[in-house]
């Protein structure tokens, strides 16, 4: 339609007070469609690839930051778990009689539990007991400590665990300290005895046990006679002797565990203390060779032997308690990383920290999700020329269908018009449509009021003049003294509130599947049946003269409030085979009914007059939907130019 209205503009431009043309920019509706499809696309398009970047890197981080997260609960959990088994295993131990009243030689159900002890919990290297008056026992499991710590007992090669039991015997003053090898069911393979040198009391596990807000957990230390490195778990007794309930776990252990975390290529799980000491790490034993090779034997330093450093998110962790962080390493490269704190450590203060590199966890991620951008972008840069001719395709159809309608609009239907067609469906659909009505249009653009037309172009059918016989149902209406109200009235008002009362009855039958046909002053006639075909038009016809009824009433109650006059109605129903068509000439035609069905239907609402009632109807109307309305037999009359006598009933509801 942009491009017709283009082509007539040169002659009509408006001119301006310096007499030239004022130029309007009007662009084709083909050259439009297509310029809106490119920019909706292209806009689309680059907004999502744009958007994608950057709610990627959005999503990455955060899942690289829950990930991280979830590790460092994990891990802190299981190494919690394993002191807090520990604890409650020791805190049992501690209750039995044996161990209370120190009866730790030659007692072998006491060697059995303790057995049954390192059996349960897995990451103990041994359990022990130590007294106040140098008294101790202790059962190692020697496995776990491995084949270098075998070799240095020397073990025999069936032995499972290390007994030593170190007493005074009754009578003796001297300590002696007494090393047995056990099987797998604690038989005796070899035992030995000599003087006892070791004495529990100058252990770290023992000192300051017994002061006030001693910790449950020992800091680490290197474990006598094995060489190993590792922490205590303790729990004190004081009755009826005193002494101290222990068990080592390793390092070693901590450390498989730690490497069992996978953090791509160089994510790291470790354990430190607040000293800066590193406890536990997946590298632990490297790091130790290497200082026992320099004639160090402490714990390594976390800043000495850790490449990333993790000074300034640790130090924000310990200031703002933000246990999860993005920082930059010396390298340029961007890391996360989660610190939790080990609370059943107590006053060791260990803390586990996660370490990974942002770019190298999600590597794979980070490499599908450029290829997947990149082919987003290949794609929408491929479809633009489908989408320029898809607009092509859809300006001319929708040009073509402009064209049409402005023409139906106008009534200029002159002539044959040319079916729109298109491979869209909906576009063709319309073509169909527009067809159709231009053909009904065209038969029935002499008719008036147009709202009938309308109603003949649902139908989809083409009318001449003539008529057919066809079963109808008739509705006449009239305002009860309406004579006198236009007598006394202001014209104007008169007629405002005549077509805002017409106008409310019209609703109603339309909505009823009724066609009004005429208005005459202030009287309806309606019909039903026709134009377009109503199997059930009684019943709408009886529904539509109910819901008039109400909305003349309402009406009623709004005029007076207004101060007009009362529209009070009566109407007249009845239904029977009557002539439908179109009367009048090729230049003006009338849709209308004929018969004597029309007659009595206005002789029925007369009537109302006579019997003081508002709806009559027919015989013929009570038959055919007497199940579904109420009726109020009236009368037997003989109506004004009828030989035969009608029974008259009232619908009620």
């Amino acid at each position: 339609m942009g491009d017709v209205a283009a082509q007539d503009t040169g002659s009509q431009m408006p001119k301006t007070s310096t007499g030239k043309a004022r130029h309007r920019v009007r662009i084709g509706f083909q050259l439009s469609i297509t310029a809106l499809f490119v920019a909706v696309v292209l806009c689309v398009g680059l907004a999502l690839v744009y958007l994608s970047f950057d709610r990627a890197k959005a999503i990455t981080r955060t899942a690289a930051m829950t990930f991280i997260d979830r590790v460092a609960e994990h891990t802190a959990e299981r190494v919690d778990g394993q002191f807090k088994e520990v604890q409650s295993a020791l805190a049992v131990l501690k209750q039995l009689p044996s161990v209370e009243s120190a009866a730790i030689s030659d007692n072998q159900s006491l060697y059995a539990i303790l057995a049954v002890l390192l059996r349960q919990h897995e990451q103990l290297y041994n359990v022990y007991v130590g007294y106040d008056d140098g008294a101790f026992i202790e059962l190692d499991a020697l496995d776990r400590a491995g084949p270098a710590v075998r070799a240095q007992v020397k073990a025999p090669a069936t032995a499972a665990f290390r007994l030593t039991v170190i007493d005074r015997p009754p009578g003796s003053s001297t300590r002696t300290r007494t090393t047995y090898f056990l099987s797998d069911d604690l038989k005796t393979l070899t035992q030995a005895q000599r003087e006892a040198d070791y004495d529990p009391r100058n252990r770290p596990w023992y000192l300051g046990a017994f002061e006030p807000g001693a910790g449950a957990i020992t800091a680490p230390y290197v474990f006598k006679g094995v060489n190993l490195t590792g922490y205590t778990v303790r729990t004190p007794f004081t009755a009826p002797r005193r002494g101290i309930v222990a068990g080592d776990i390793l390092l070693a252990d901590v450390d498989a565990f730690l490497r069992a975390q996978k953090l791509g290529q160089s994510g790291v799980v470790f354990l430190f203390d607040d000293s800066g000491r590193l406890i536990a790490h997946p590298r632990m034993t490297e790091f130790l060779k290497a200082r026992s090779s320099d004639g160090t034997t402490d714990l390594p330093r976390l800043d000495r032997v850790e490449a990333i450093d993790i000074s300034v998110p640790l130090m924000a962790w310990r200031q703002s308690g933000d246990a999860q962080q993005f920082f930059e390493g010396r390298d340029g490269r961007t890391y996360v990383a989660a610190f939790r704190s080990i609370e059943t450590a107590g006053s060791a203060n260990l803390r586990l920290a996660v370490v990974a590199p942002l770019d190298e966890f999600f590597s794979e991620v980070e490499a599908g999700r450029r290829r997947l951008l990149l082919l987003a972008l290949a794609f929408v840069l491929a479809s633009l020329p489908i989408v320029w001719w898809i607009g092509s395709l859809l300006s001319r159809s929708m040009n073509a269908l402009a064209v049409e309608t402005e023409q139906i609009q106008r009534f200029d239907v002159q002539g044959e018009g040319k079916r729109v067609r298109s491979m869209i469906r909906e576009i063709d659909d319309l073509g169909q449509s527009v067809s159709t009505m231009r053909t009904v249009v065209q038969t029935f653009s002499s008719f008036v009021p147009k709202r009938l037309v309308q109603q003949l172009v649902e139908s989809g059918t083409a009318l001449r003049l003539g008529g057919s016989r066809r079963e109808v149902t008739i509705l006449f209406t009239d305002i009860t003294g309406f004579t006198n109200i236009s007598e006394h009235a202001d014209p104007e008002k008169l007629m405002l509130y005549t077509s805002r009362y017409l106008a409310a009855l019209t609703e109603v039958i339309m909505t009823n599947n009724g066609t009004v046909d005429k208005f005459v002053g202030d009287a309806v006639m309606a019909i039903w049946n026709a134009p377009a075909e109503d199997p059930d038009h009684v019943a709408h016809a009886c529904s539509a003269v109910l819901a008039c009824r109400d909305a003349s009433n309402m009406l009623i109650q709004e005029f007076e409030r207004e101060g007009w006059a009362a529209y009070r109605t009566r109407f007249g129903l009845h239904t029977g085979e009557a002539v439908v068509g179109n009367v009048g000439s090729s230049d003006r035609m009338s849709y209308t009914v004929f018969g004597a069905t029309v007659n009595l239907a206005a002789r029925l609402e007369a009537l109302n007059k006579d019997y003081g009632t508002e709806i009559l109807v027919s015989e013929a109307v009570r038959e055919r939907v007497a199940d579904r309305f109420t009726f109020n037999p009236v009368d037997i009359v003989r109506p004004k130019g009828f030989e035969a006598a009608v029974q008259v009933y009232e619908l009620v509801a």
